[in-house]
């Protein structure tokens, strides 16, 4: 089986259009054919990575110093109140490589916190166990 070609290898190499807002060695980033607002921007590292852990650490500041940027960037030149930034890591990827997405947001804009539905933990105790076992596995 082929896999599919990635679009945003294909934007990056100049072979797909898109509107290029930050063009960069590490990184590109360009607007988000379906955004969420006008300025809705999707930043990439150059170098094909599906996921946030796939990504090489030496290669996250650089990449998440341009996320900084653009958050920036929506207030100083769009205007917004502030910016939503955020990854997704395989489940609700609709492109498999890396993208942060920086979003502009501003009051009573229509999205409501998170786009899922929020679940508690049943106890304080619930929510120490959780804690424990993140702590353990990340050593």
């Amino acid at each position: 089986m082929v896999d599919k070609p990635c679009v945003f290898c294909e934007i990056i190499r100049g072979e797909h259009p898109a509107h290029v807002v930050l063009d960069e060695p590490e990184a590109m980033a360009f607007l988000d054919a379906r955004p969420l607002f006008k300025g809705h921007t999707l930043l990439v590292p150059r170098e094909h990575h599906e996921t946030l852990v796939d990504l090489p650490e030496e290669q996250v500041g650089p990449l998440f110093a341009q996320a900084r940027r653009l958050a920036g960037v929506m207030e100083t030149e769009l205007g917004a109140a502030g910016s939503f930034v955020a990854a997704n890591n395989r489940i609700s990827q609709s492109v498999p490589h890396l993208h942060v997405h920086v979003v502009p947001r501003n009051r009573k804009d229509g999205l409501k916190g998170f786009f899922w539905p929020r679940h508690k933990y049943e106890s304080d105790e619930e929510a120490a166990k959780f804690a424990a076992r993140l702590r353990a596995a990340l050593g």
